[in-house]
């Protein structure tokens, strides 16, 4: 178990963690929905209460960069794990290069059922290095493995980026790509393009925004419907010059024949890696293939494939069932040391991030530890930007009924409006979003503060606070040809709040900036409230003791 602090018996009440998904400090109120929205318990608690900035993309939640954005998954991960793991593109790197990937049960699996079958391996995924999404290296490495273990034919299906690349830049990708096919195919090994199509045309759709899209990709990569070209490159420019001015990322879909045949079509027998390393537009094409009882468009046919993702995109999905790399294995987690220390606690947020205070928070573990209670409420299926006080509401209820009953010492919850609205790139919407969080935090500390306890309030990364793209000279809201803003529904790079809500201590605690403070520091902080030493595993706590 923990030991306790020699120079803090800790806050006599529960220890509340409050993240507010989605939300950023962005550089400037230029497109910012926090900045428009009214939310007075927020302005008060920024302008009263100790408060720092925390890293919450890049390499301080274990991305390869500083210029990848992070996310819910590994931004909770960071919080309840107060440990920093290398996280998907990273992971992928590191597995190909010392080759643990290929002797994997997944990728022996992919292999031997291309051998049992007709020896067709398809990769499906984002064709370019953005090393956001994917990364076009991983794919030719799997293609020389492939050939190597005796694989007689690959056949690619490549979604076009402009997106985390320059937007015009596919023929930059596919011209190379092409030749080293043809240099590594020879009368043993077809290794050719099959397939293909914009991003965000075709595919990679996210958040059930637009199954149309994973419908029109099923028929283009399983079906080999779409206009016919000899080859990708001719694919390409064929595309340019049918619709002039149109970017990469959303090019119509393509298909690759010979004497009018699609080249490519995924058949029983075959295997499929999608090889995104990231989950979010990769899910809905895996169910698309994993789900017999899937209803979302009709496939027409669901092949009976060997299918696997590059790493396992929703672990409380389980989606999908076999992934080439498996998560980082994470231990010694604030849930299970608060369990062994005897510490009762208390998780609660609605559906959409559900798993994120459960399973990512405890380190990709499904079970509970002892002493833990889950609380899920059931999130509304419509779209976010029509109801975006979504359930801050009942999660509020919740979490102060926990508090009243005296049962935890330590609680946390996901309040998911900024993220979820904020992903619609409704700018009204997200005022909304952020407004109804303001509302229900503002119970919650009530609550917090009946029960003698304290709270510190965060959140996972960005969204929220940038909701037009900016312009990178001006850091203004750029602007469509027609004047409106271009939407931005990405998460942002902007560091997070960390306020410590304390009404207990007689202004004994207070919160220490350092330069790279980050979401795994919060673990620590958390402790030491509670009284207790951190974890010898965990990153240094930010909690000022005066």
């Amino acid at each position: 178990m923990l030991q306790k602090l020699s120079s803090f018996a800790g806050v006599q009440g529960p220890v509340v963690v409050i993240v507010m998904d989605g939300y950023g400090l962005p550089k400037s109120d230029a497109g910012s929905a926090i900045a428009a929205a009214r939310k007075p318990t927020l302005d008060r608690l920024f302008a009263s209460y100790p408060n720092i900035r925390l890293r919450a993309h890049g390499t301080a939640v274990g991305m390869p960069s500083d210029d990848d954005m992070g996310n819910s998954e590994v931004g909770h991960n960071a919080i309840g794990a107060g440990q920093v793991y290398s996280q998907g593109a990273a992971l992928v790197a590191n597995a190909i290069a010392s080759g643990a990937i290929w002797q994997g049960a997944a990728w022996q699996e992919i292999v031997a059922g291309a051998k049992s079958g007709r020896g067709v391996v398809h990769f499906i995924g984002l064709f370019s290095d953005g090393n956001v999404h994917s990364h076009i290296d991983h794919l030719k490495a799997m293609v020389v493995q492939a050939k190597a273990e005796g694989v007689k034919t690959v056949r690619i299906h490549a979604l076009l980026d402009g997106r985390d690349v320059p937007e015009t830049s596919a023929l930059d990708y596919v011209v190379p790509f092409e030749a080293f096919l043809g240099e590594v195919s020879d009368a043993g090994f077809d290794a050719r393009i099959a397939s293909g199509g914009g991003r965000q045309y075709i595919t990679m759709d996210r958040y059930d925004a637009n199954w149309a899209m994973v419908d029109k990709g099923w028929k283009v990569h399983v079906l080999g419907e779409g206009p016919q070209f000899p080859n990708a490159t001719a694919a390409v420019n064929g595309l340019r010059e049918q619709n002039p001015g149109t970017i990469d990322q959303d090019l119509p879909e393509f298909v690759i024949g010979e004497n009018g045949k699609a080249i490519g079509t995924i058949e029983d027998g075959d295997s499929v890696v999608f090889f995104n390393f990231r989950g979010d537009r990769a899910i809905e094409i895996t169910r698309a293939f994993e789900e017999a009882a899937f209803n979302k468009f009709d496939r027409v046919r669901q092949p009976r494939v060997t299918y696997a993702g590059m790493l396992q995109y929703d672990g409380d999905l389980k989606l999908p069932a076999r992934f080439l790399v498996a998560p980082p294995a994470i231990k010694d987690t604030t849930g299970e040391w608060f369990a062994k220390s005897g510490i009762a606690q208390f998780a609660c947020s609605e559906t959409q991030k559900f798993g994120h205070v459960t399973y990512f928070w405890n380190g990709n573990r499904s079970g509970k530890f002892d002493g833990e209670t889950w609380q899920e409420i059931p999130s509304d299926v419509v779209p976010f930007e029509q109801r975006p006080w979504m359930k801050a509401a009942e999660i509020a209820d919740a979490m102060i009924a926990a508090l009243q009953s005296g049962q935890y010492r330590t609680l946390r919850c996901n309040f998911a409006n900024g993220d979820m609205v904020g992903h619609t790139g409704n700018f009204f919407a997200a005022t909304l979003a952020v407004e109804a969080v303001d509302l229900s935090l503002a119970r919650v500390l009530q609550a917090v503060d009946a029960a003698g306890g304290a709270a510190l309030i965060t959140a996972d990364h960005g969204n929220a606070d940038e909701m037009y793209e900016l312009d990178k000279k001006t850091k203004q809201p750029a602007q469509n040809s027609d004047g409106s803003f271009k939407a931005k529904t990405a998460h942002t790079l902007n560091p997070v709040p960390l306020i410590l809500y304390d009404n207990v201590s007689g202004g004994k605690l207070g919160l220490k900036q350092t330069a790279t403070a980050g979401l795994s520091n919060i673990a620590a902080t958390v402790a030491n409230l509670l009284g207790l030493e951190k974890h010898a595993a965990w990153d240094e706590s930010v909690l000022d003791i005066k």
